[in-house]
């Protein structure tokens, strides 16, 4: 595996990108500090413009990534050094996954399902989940939520110690 490879599932696993929308980064996209955070500009679905925090350890592999470059896009191939796309990345991650020995199909919307569900399952709002995924619809990231069985963090204690005082 390469720093590309590395690249492509951070953005994908972390930051919940779409396929297209990793392969379209271009290195330009994430030099820009907001409000003192790192910050990544993009066009999404529907070519709705959006801007998104890049943490530390995301932009420890994008640089790595990146190297002596100062503009063009991020992830290249590793042989021709071309720019990919989207089937390259997904390609990329199938085979990432057969080489780990992962028995069941994973594609680079696994990595951006499993992003959304573990944004989720730490706690995030529905809503900054949403924003997150960039789905115009809450019911669409509401699919995601795998954890609405889970007893722990059921309404039920939060209201307890509410009506407890704690």
């Amino acid at each position: 595996m390469t720093v590309h490879h590395g690249a492509l599932a951070y953005l994908l696993g972390v930051n919940a990108l779409r396929a297209s929308e990793a392969a379209a980064v271009r290195i330009e996209d994430y030099t820009e500090t907001l409000r003192g955070h790192r910050v990544l500009h993009l066009v999404g679905k529907g070519d709705k413009p959006t801007t998104m925090p890049i943490t530390v350890p995301v932009l420890r592999v994008l640089d790595a990534c990146r190297g002596e470059r100062t503009t063009e896009r991020l992830i290249l191939r590793p042989t021709s050094g071309k720019s990919i796309d989207r089937r390259d990345a997904y390609r990329t991650v199938t085979r990432a996954a057969k080489a780990a020995g992962i028995p069941r199909h994973i594609s680079p919307h696994s990595l951006r399902h499993a992003a959304i569900t573990n944004a989720l399952d730490a706690g995030v709002p529905l809503r900054d989940a949403q924003i997150l995924a960039r789905h115009a619809d809450p019911r669409t990231t509401e699919h995601y939520d795998r954890a609405r069985g889970n007893l722990d963090s059921h309404g039920v204690h939060f209201l307890t110690a509410y009506v407890a005082g704690v």
